[in-house]
C-alpha cells in the first residue's frame, strides 16, 4: 500500500537518466518516516512491480532553510548526499512554490546546499570537497592510467582511462566499489577525453551496485581530479552514459568549492496506491 495505507502523491524527476522518486514531506513528520523506510524505498524503487528509480528522495520542513532533502539509494540505504537529485530537488522546490529560482537553500546528510535555476538548468553549489588523493594507492589493472580518490559529499574513486567503452566495469566496478583500504567503500567513475577534447564518464554506484546512466557528485569528483592532474581547468563538462552533459565549475584559491548543473526534469506526477 501506499506510505500510510492511503493514497500518497509522488513525483517522477529525471537528472541526466538517474531517476527518482520524489515525495513531499513538507509538514507531515509521520509522512517522511514512512517513506523514508527501507522496504517501501525497495518496492517504490523496483523496475517491474513499483514505480521504478535509482532512489527516493524526500523533501521535509527544515528551519533555516526552504526545505531539507533526504536521499535514500535503491537498496533503501540513506545516502549522505547524490548530486542529481539535488538538482531534481531545486527544480521540483520550484515547481511546487518553496522556492525562489534566483536562489534557495536547502540542508541535506552532507552539509547545506545552495542553489538555483541559471539560464533554465538548476545549478548547486556543493560543500568544500575533502580528502583528495592525485593516487588512491590502490592497484592499478592493465588500461587504468591513474586512480585517484576525493570526497564530493559521498566518496568517490576516479579512474582515469583512455576509453571508458572498454570498461569492464560490471566486474572492476564491485572491485573497486568494495576495496579493503575504502572504509565506507565508493562510488567508481572513469572518465576518458574524446579526439575532440570532450570528456564522457561512467558511474558504478554504490547502494544502485550497478553502473547508472549518470552521477552527479560523480562529475564532480572528476573535474575535481581531472583539474588536479593537469588535465581540466575550473570549467570542465562531461557526456554522462545517458548522453546529457553534467558541468562542473571549480572556484575558490584551491578549486575547493565546486558548483554542478545540469537536467532536472519532471516526467510526470502520480499517486502510489499499492505495492
Amino acid at each position: 500500500m501506499g506510505a500510510d495505507g492511503a493514497r500518497v502523491r509522488f513525483w517522477k524527476l529525471s537528472g541526466s537518466g538517474n531517476d527518482f522518486v520524489f515525495f513531499d514531506g513538507r509538514g507531515d513528520d509521520l509522512l517522511v518516516r514512512r517513506v523514508s523506510d527501507a522496504g517501501f524505498v525497495r518496492a517504490v524503487c523496483a523496475p517491474h512491480t513499483g514505480v521504478g528509480a535509482d532512489g527516493v528522495a524526500v523533501l521535509q520542513t527544515v528551519t533555516g532553510h526552504d526545505f531539507g532533502l533526504i536521499y535514500l539509494n535503491r537498496d533503501g540505504s540513506r545516502g549522505e548526499l547524490c548530486g542529481n537529485a539535488s538538482l531534481c530537488a531545486t527544480r521540483l522546490a520550484v515547481e511546487l512554490g518553496a522556492a525562489d529560482p534566483s536562489g534557495l537553500t536547502f540542508r541535506t546528510d552532507a552539509g547545506t546546499i545552495h542553489a538555483r535555476l541559471r539560464d533554465g538548468l538548476p545549478e548547486i553549489d556543493l560543500q568544500p570537497h575533502s580528502g583528495l588523493r592525485a593516487e588512491a594507492g590502490i592497484s592499478r589493472v592493465p588500461g587504468e592510467l591513474r586512480l585517484g580518490f576525493v570526497n564530493t559529499g559521498v566518496p568517490h574513486l576516479v579512474v582515469r582511462t583512455p576509453d571508458v567503452a572498454h570498461v569492464e566495469l560490471g566486474s572492476r566496478g564491485p572491485d573497486l566499489r568494495y576495496h579493503s583500504s575504502l572504509k565506507a567503500g565508493a562510488n567508481v567513475n572513469w572518465v576518458s577525453r574524446r579526439p575532440d577534447g570532450t570528456w564522457q564518464m561512467r558511474t558504478y554506484e554504490r547502494g544502485v551496485e550497478a553502473e547508472t546512466l549518470a552521477c552527479g557528485t560523480g562529475a564532480v569528483a572528476c573535474a575535481v581530479l581531472l583539474a588536479e592532474w593537469g588535465e581540466s581547468g575550473d570549467r570542465t563538462a562531461l557526456e554522462t552514459r545517458s548522453g546529457r552533459t553534467l558541468t562542473v565549475r571549480l572556484t575558490g584559491p584551491d578549486r575547493e568549492q565546486p558548483s554542478l548543473s545540469g537536467e532536472g526534469r519532471i516526467v510526470f506526477e502520480g499517486t502510489l496506491r499499492e505495492l
